[in-house]
């Protein structure tokens, strides 16, 4: 018997393709433009913001004109001092790899439904024009809790869950440091970008597996893109680069920082900010040689909450940039998988 016709098959991981040998990448997954996994570009350092100091009386004038200038150039920086010890993002690490190397009849018992981001696997086919990305990935929703579909939570490593928890909790005090720390830059109250942002945000977990690629130069783990958040959070790998900032049209590599947390603003942010603080286009390249294993958590405001311009940023020199904004995320997606930039809907 056939079966209903359906907008998306799953497509084979991107670990089996390797497992398989395969000397050349799919077509699917070949970029024919000029943007390729160009990995000779040059190392720039990403401004590092030490978090202890910007809740600190004395040094907090000076360290949140550094965070300022971060977000308004680069609109990222390497977060130090965050609170959470190396020793525990060395868990995460773990835990992360010992998912991925799990046999893949275990994985697939997490494997996203059809026409769904949450689970394990890889891109939503949503066109056959599609470029598809070099990574597999695990998708969680993190928070709030009650939303948190269990059935993809790994229960194996043994560890898995309960790191996860731990960690989306050292998360949530570092959201609201940040968050407050960008509106105090600009000189506005505390908890205007907080109240944007709502109390029952969303908290979304991406697992990233980039496995060794016989063609980077063809491929990318991820295309270019700014993302939907107000803020991400990412732990890299401790030894395998990959990422890529774009600025002025120009690519470049950022370092590793093995116990800072690199933390971006997101297209949210940006419209908040009313254009002050830039959601960066960034992408991560792959390499031959080395697989490499990153998490980023993405922190999407409460669906039903209407972003646009905080009131303090608008007047007559500085008009509104922006329109309102509800559930920014819906549009994203589609955006996105068609390589357009979903920021461009919001603008005046």
């Amino acid at each position: 018997m056939a079966e209903s016709p359906r907008k998306e098959s799953v497509p084979k991981t991107v670990q089996e393709l390797v497992i398989n040998g395969e000397q050349l990448p799919p077509e699917n997954y070949i970029h024919k433009d000029s943007d390729r996994g160009v990995l000779d570009v040059p190392l720039v350092e990403i401004p590092v913001v030490d978090l202890a100091l910007l809740t600190s009386l004395p040094t907090r004038r000076e360290e949140l004109e550094k965070l300022r200038s971060a977000l308004s150039t680069w609109g990222c920086f390497q977060a130090i001092n965050h609170g959470i010890t190396h020793s525990f993002l060395d868990k995460v690490r773990e835990v992360t790899k010992q998912f991925f190397d799990l046999p893949m009849a275990v994985k697939r018992k997490y494997s996203r439904e059809v026409d769904s981001i949450e689970g394990y696997g890889n891109d939503m086919i949503l066109s056959k024009q599609q470029t598809l990305d070099w990574t597999d990935r695990l998708y969680l929703t993190v928070n709030p809790q009650h939303q948190r579909r269990l059935k993809f939570w790994p229960e194996s490593p043994e560890a898995f869950r309960d790191i996860l928890d731990d960690y989306t909790i050292k998360l949530e005090i570092i959201t609201e440091v940040v968050l407050k720390a960008m509106a105090r830059s600009l000189n506005l109250e505390d908890g205007c970008f907080l109240e944007h942002y709502g109390k029952r945000a969303t908290m979304t977990a991406r697992f990233n597996y980039y496995p060794k690629c016989p063609r980077p130069d063809l491929v990318l783990g991820v295309k270019p893109h700014a993302d939907g958040s107000v803020i991400t959070i990412l732990l890299q790998d401790k030894e395998v680069e990959g990422l890529q900032f774009q600025k002025d049209n120009q690519w470049f590599r950022v370092p590793i920082i093995s116990e800072a947390l690199l933390i971006n603003v997101g297209d949210q942010a940006e419209i908040m900010s009313n254009g002050i603080f830039k959601s960066p286009v960034h992408r991560v390249v792959t390499n031959s040689e080395r697989e490499r294993i990153t998490l980023a958590v993405f922190c999407i405001p409460e669906s039903e909450i209407e972003i646009e311009p905080v009131d303090g940023l608008v007047n007559e020199s500085t008009p509104r940039l922006y329109k309102k904004m509800k559930n920014y995320v819906d549009i994203y997606f589609q955006y996105y998988q068609q390589g357009k930039r979903p920021i461009d809907a919001a603008k005046i």
